[in-house]
């Protein structure tokens, strides 16, 4: 991609009415993904190996530094760059977001969500290709709230730089000391101190990229707690009237339901928080299932009454689960995709295993067990694509918030079909499915570990399964049913 595109040359796609089939890409997004294919296939894969031995070199803290950032991947990227396939995330409805100075960061051709959800499988292929295309979390879903709800000045600092791939960033939701798939749970405080500053205090982990090098801002999920005397800042809603993000006038009984969900979705503020400073400390770097997924890692980070002003707040108080979900939707896709990606990969391992190796004296296909487990791992990547896929075109067609059900369940479903595909192939190979010499092992915890990410499956379930009686009981009843009774 020139940095010469103008703007006015962005093909901005087409949404009017239904598609042709799911798997349906029109004539400039099918050139774009032959090229994206041919680079995972000819670049990124190959590379591998490389990225790999530059890595196993390193040990302890060497694992976390500049120098352990192996060549490889700027070499993939600036490839990725002169080829379109840079910042491919960036959806329809954010592009106008961008400011003057990134707007030739665009791709050239702006993909829908499902299109996208295409592409983000062939990048899956390798846990290097969305790297290599500016495309992995949680940068992407950092950039998206970025544009959506930052400042000029935030845009200009972080979301510029980061649509550049020159700096990374991190999310810093889940804490150690509560069950954090109930928001409510959080334990990290941020306290008004006047009517411009604040202070941020707690503990969080699992906060991918916080051990990266290059990463230079976190954003950050807090509770609001406000200072005696200081007051919370007045907000317009939607209808034009002030509110303040911490209500707390009594309600109606007519409308208490809208009044305690307002009140439960007004307690968080996400702020940004510049990185490295001085009161953040990376307490200590985790491993998945022992991979430690350095140079970019998770961490534990501890926040000591970190000092912040307004000027670092993200879509102001009270509005952080609006953020959040915000942000949220798109990312399963990515991670979904991207999941049946390396799932295909891992079942072509198993094909071209079974038919390379024997057991009493005929080849793996041969046996009627193996060919069971093809025949069923085919039919759950099908089921896996498709489903995603289609709450992709969901979230074009109607957004987001009204495919909220959608989003759920393929954060259920694809994980634990993908993960069971992966399991038949470890089988298959036996030993060597469990060692480093395939890809298998490492998939098989990656996605394992998508289970509770983003949510535990228990938590989207409810979701679903919530979502789905409210309808049929404003269908019988014509109005939400009492908090009460859910």
């Amino acid at each position: 991609m020139s940095s010469s595109s103008s703007s006015s040359s962005k093909q901005q796609p087409k949404i009017e009415g239904p598609q042709p089939s799911l798997t349906y890409l029109r004539p400039e997004v099918a050139a774009l993904k032959a090229r994206l294919d041919e680079f995972i296939e000819h670049d990124v894969l190959p590379a591998e190996e490389e990225y790999n031995e530059h890595l196993s070199s390193r040990s302890g803290s060497d694992r976390w530094t500049m120098d352990a950032l192996p060549p490889s991947l700027s070499k993939l990227q600036q490839t990725a760059q002169d080829l379109g396939l840079w910042n491919l995330f960036l959806p329809p409805r954010l592009v106008p977001h961008l400011p003057k100075s990134a707007k030739s960061l665009a791709p050239n051709v702006v993909l829908t969500y499902r299109e996208y959800g295409i592409l983000a499988e062939s990048m899956g292929r390798s846990e290097l290709g969305a790297m290599s295309c500016n495309c992995s979390a949680p940068d992407t879903g950092n950039m998206e709230v970025l544009l959506e709800f930052g400042t000029p000045q935030q845009k200009e600092t972080y979301l510029v730089p980061l649509l550049q791939g020159k700096i990374r960033s991190t999310f810093l939701m889940t804490e150690p000391d509560v069950a954090s798939s109930d928001p409510t749970n959080l334990e990290t405080k941020l306290v008004k101190t006047s009517a411009s500053t604040y202070t941020l205090t707690g503990k969080k982990w699992w906060s991918t990229g916080a051990m990266d090098p290059r990463c230079k801002m976190a954003l950050v999920v807090a509770k609001m707690e406000y200072a005696p005397g200081v007051a919370p800042a007045a907000s317009s809603s939607d209808d034009g009237t002030t509110t303040f993000s911490n209500n707390s006038s009594s309600s109606s009984s007519s409308s208490s339901n809208n009044n305690n969900n307002n009140k439960r979705h007004s307690k968080h503020t996400i702020v940004l928080v510049p990185l490295p400073h001085p009161k953040v400390r990376a307490v200590r770097p985790l491993t998945v299932f022992g991979y430690d997924d350095a140079p970019f890692g998770h961490a534990e980070v501890a926040l000591d009454s970190v000092p912040l002003t307004q000027d670092h707040l993200i879509g102001g108080e009270g509005s952080g689960f609006k953020v959040s979900q915000a942000r949220l939707g798109p990312g399963r896709i990515h991670h979904c995709m991207r999941a049946v990606g390396m799932t295909q990969r891992c079942f072509e391992l198993m094909l071209q295993r079974s038919i390379e190796r024997k057991t009493f004296g005929k080849y793996l296909w041969q046996h009627g067990t193996v060919q069971a487990e093809i025949a069923d791992s085919f039919g759950a990547i099908q089921a896996a694509r498709l489903l995603t896929l289609n709450c992709a075109q969901q979230m074009d067609e109607f957004g987001p918030r009204q495919a909220r059900q959608f989003i759920s369940s393929i954060k259920v479903q694809v994980p634990e079909l993908c993960v069971g595909v992966i399991d038949k192939a470890v089988q298959v190979h036996g030993g060597a499915g469990v060692s480093e010499d395939f890809v298998l092992a490492k998939a098989l915890a990656n996605l394992r570990t998508l289970r509770i990410a983003d949510g535990p499956d228990a938590v989207h379930r409810q979701s679903v399964a919530m979502l789905e009686l409210k309808g049929l009981y404003r269908s019988m009843f014509g109005t939400d049913p009492p908090r009460s009774k859910l």
